[in-house]
């Protein structure tokens, strides 16, 4: 297993981990009704249930790791010649090394959805909290940095531009 595999798998691990602390902990300090949409001046417009917000997150979530990780343990079963990459001819050739970036794109994109959805949960618990004076828009760097995964997740796919090495050349 490569470094990069490793460290791919661990993130995911940790992430849905993150993300059942966070459903957890944000159910049991939610008050009834939870502020989730606020106007220009930081005054909650939107209140939704705690509940709907659980079963919301728990669909999110059965949906992210589960189908997608379903999706990527079928990768070794598509035909190279099927798969969207670039330089298909060689990439057949090196069928475990495709298998292995198109799984850990995958599971990046598992992790990264995991990561936002939990940190997302964490900072509408602060907002909503009558503990702490927070202002929503404390919390604007989560779009930022969700958004910034998000494009280092969909740019991972132009490393199948470069073809793999021969095990001669390493």
């Amino acid at each position: 297993m490569k470094v990069t595999t490793f460290g791919v798998k661990v993130w995911r691990w940790f992430s849905v981990l993150f993300l059942i602390g966070s459903l957890v902990w944000t159910y049991s300090v939610f008050p009834e009704m939870v502020a989730v949409d606020f106007s220009d001046t930081g005054l909650a417009e939107l209140y939704v249930s705690k509940e709907q917000i659980f079963y919301v997150i728990m669909a999110i979530f059965l949906l992210n790791n589960i189908v997608i990780a379903r999706l990527s343990k079928q990768i070794p079963k598509i035909d190279a010649s099927h798969l969207p990459v670039p330089n298909r001819a060689i990439w057949a050739k090196h069928r475990e090394e495709l298998d292995e970036h198109i799984s850990n794109w995958l599971f990046c994109l598992i992790a990264a959805i995991n990561t936002i959805t939990g940190f997302s949960l964490l900072a509408l618990a602060t907002v909503n909290s009558n503990q702490f004076k927070m202002d929503v828009f404390d919390f604007s760097w989560i779009f930022y940095v969700g958004l910034g995964l998000m494009v280092i997740i969909f740019l991972l796919p132009l490393l199948l531009f470069r073809t793999p090495l021969p095990k001669d050349k390493l």
